[in-house]
């Protein structure tokens, strides 16, 4: 072969990557693109629904860049920076479960329904990631939960897991420059959501997920720093906050809605 070709054949080899491996290594603008389209902020923009039906008929959109995430090398991903790949873990996360949903049909009522007896969704096998065959909670507490370099309480306010309980999933994407900000922004509007965190009397009321990952938010139980650091957006009122950050206050749980976050419903 000559030197020309190989020359042209690395040359079209690096225009390939071109679209993956930019400024952030990865680029996700095909599913912010699929997000602006189909998910919209509700309730004072503390939740959001999903348009299925809107993502079903885009789907050849979403298996395109569900395809790019799966050819993405583990190599390639092991030298993004730390916000890149945690914006890559949770942009897979949220789109593969869209992807689940989608393809479940307009009947489903929950993610729940397509799980089986013996296998939940989030244990299914149905996606190949960073070269190997993996399902949800695989790439939620193993490759983000259970990377000290990854973890971050804040990723729970992140993940969807297209249920009207979860944290919304935000109508755009994760991206590595804007990640704090986002994150950040993911943590607020979800504490500040009163139908699944208040306080009311003598009582402060949190979303389960502070008790399914209590260990996520610090060594204490229940976990006081992180009540306090927030209290500003768990209470409305002074007295409320107030309370909060003294830790004065017995905790309860809200109840999860397993409900599909779907526009339609």
């Amino acid at each position: 072969m000559s030197r020309c070709l190989l020359s042209c054949l690395g040359l079209v080899g690096i225009l390939g990557w071109s679209s993956v491996t930019a400024a952030s290594g990865f680029e996700h603008e095909q599913w912010n693109d699929l997000l602006e389209r189909h998910v919209q902020w509700t309730d004072g923009g503390h939740a959001s629904v999903v348009d299925y039906g809107g993502m079903r008929a885009d789907r050849a959109r979403l298996q395109a860049y569900l395809d790019r995430l799966s050819a993405f090398p583990a190599e390639h991903f092991a030298r993004l920076d730390r916000l890149d790949q945690l914006a890559f873990l949770l942009n897979a996360y949220n789109a593969f479960t869209v992807a689940l949903v989608a393809d479940g049909g307009p009947q489903i009522e929950s993610i729940k329904d397509l799980g089986s007896l013996f296998r939940s969704p989030w244990k299914q096998r149905f996606f190949d990631l960073l070269g190997e065959r993996r399902h949800l909670d695989e790439v939620e507490h193993e490759l983000i939960r259970g990377n000290p370099g990854l973890a971050d309480p804040r990723i729970h306010f992140a993940v969807n897991c297209a249920s009207v309980g979860c944290p919304a999933l935000r109508p755009e994407a994760y991206e590595g420059a804007k990640l704090e900000a986002q994150l950040d922004d993911q943590t607020r509007r979800f504490l500040a959501d009163r139908s699944r965190n208040r306080v009311d009397g003598d009582t402060l009321w949190l979303s389960p997920i502070f008790r399914w990952y209590r260990q996520d938010f610090g060594d204490d139980d229940p976990p006081w720093p992180f009540l306090r650091e927030h209290a500003a957006t768990l209470a409305d009122e002074p007295a409320g906050r107030a309370v909060v950050r003294a830790g004065q206050l017995d905790i309860e749980y809200t109840d999860y809605d397993w409900s599909l976050n779907a526009a339609s419903r």
